[in-house]
């Protein structure tokens, strides 16, 4: 046990990655029932929809959970670059029949998200894009919602402890889905987990999480023994029956190596590590055109839907990090009990 799984009330160093858009509250409440701490990635997730996933789980399991959400300010595009990007994926779109078209949103309200999330009052609050102020976090903390923030270099985790967090997520390279960067370069951003989890250690004096390549319970154990509190697991979760990602996703995760994923903003506008496919690869000598995020999230949706739903997964965001290969299918509440006692057994 560490300091830091008594203070969130949960028995093993364990936090399942929020996984926004794959996760599910089924996900959250078998990690949090056997002990470690399920998370609803909540980004993309209206108001509505936050009561509705955190209701689900708190009528599953007494334990502790986390929601998660993108701080992100309303984004406001040019137009010139919307219709360039229009142009740019029409041919994809054309595959399935389909003409790419500007949505009626880009993106969820921060905002009103942050405030059903002060409403719902989740043990855990954590945030990944960006960083919170002061008064927000003490917001948070006001009705016992411990906050937790995510960092890709040691001065974005002195930037969370500076604001008052709880925790800090450290997310090494290895990691999949998106980076969540938010000071400096992204280039200079990109450093490996056993490099940035002792840095971050040695500089501030909140729990770090450690993220990033982290399969089994050899993989806790190091970081454990580099200093971190607890890790925080995505792609080891995305491939349990729970989670929610379709078929052609799995069977593209089955597939995968470690030399399979790269870092593209091709998706989606910013940089996320996924498994290489046709998409990735027509639109990669266009990268640094592509909209920020989420413009280009926004505009790709319908195609990655109909991909989905044709059973391709030529089109889909194939988010997955460095260790896909070590992936084990087995329901989530079995993972996290396989997890532990590989700790135990790595200590």
């Amino acid at each position: 046990m560490t300091t830091l799984t008594p203070s969130l009330h949960i028995a093993h160093p364990i936090l399942q990655g929020p996984m926004t858009g794959s996760d599910t509250p089924a996900l959250a409440i078998a990690v949090s029932q056997e002990g470690g701490l399920g998370m609803l990635g909540c980004g993309m997730r209206s108001p509505t929809a936050m009561r509705e996933a955190a209701a689900q789980v708190r009528a599953a399991t007494d334990k502790p959970f986390g929601m998660n959400l993108f701080v992100l300010p309303q984004p406001t595009p040019d137009p010139r670059a919307v219709e360039a990007a229009l142009q740019r994926l029409a041919p994809l779109y054309a595959e399935f029949g389909l003409e790419p078209s500007v949505p009626a949103q880009w993106c969820e309200d921060f905002d009103a998200q942050f405030d059903t999330l002060v409403e719902l009052r989740p043990p855990v609050s954590s945030f990944t894009f960006g960083i919170l102020t002061p008064a927000q976090v003490q917001r948070l903390k006001a009705v016992g919602s411990d906050v937790i923030g995510t960092a890709t270099t040691v001065e974005e985790a002195v930037a969370w402890q500076d604001v008052g967090a709880d925790a800090v997520v450290v997310s090494g390279m290895e990691a999949g889905g998106h980076r969540g960067t938010f000071l400096g370069d992204f280039d200079a951003s990109m450093i490996g987990t056993l490099a940035l989890v002792p840095q971050c250690v040695d500089r501030v004096s909140i729990p770090v999480i450690a993220a990033g390549g982290i399969m089994d319970g050899r993989g806790i154990a190091a970081s454990l023994a580099l200093g971190a509190q607890a890790v925080q697991m995505g792609t080891a979760f995305l491939v349990c029956p729970e989670s929610g990602i379709g078929p052609a996703y799995r069977d593209a995760m089955a597939r995968a190596t470690a030399t399979d994923t790269r870092t593209t903003r091709v998706y989606s506008g910013r940089y996320a590590r996924g498994i290489v496919n046709t998409m990735m690869d027509r639109l990669m000598a266009d990268e640094a055109a592509i909209p920020e995020y989420p413009i280009q999230n926004a505009l790709t949706g319908a195609l990655r839907r109909a991909s989905a739903a044709a059973g391709r997964s030529d089109y889909l965001s194939l988010w997955a990090g460095q260790g896909v290969a070590n992936a084990r299918v087995m329901p989530a509440g079995a993972l996290v009990k396989t997890l532990a006692r590989e700790l135990q057994q790595s200590q």
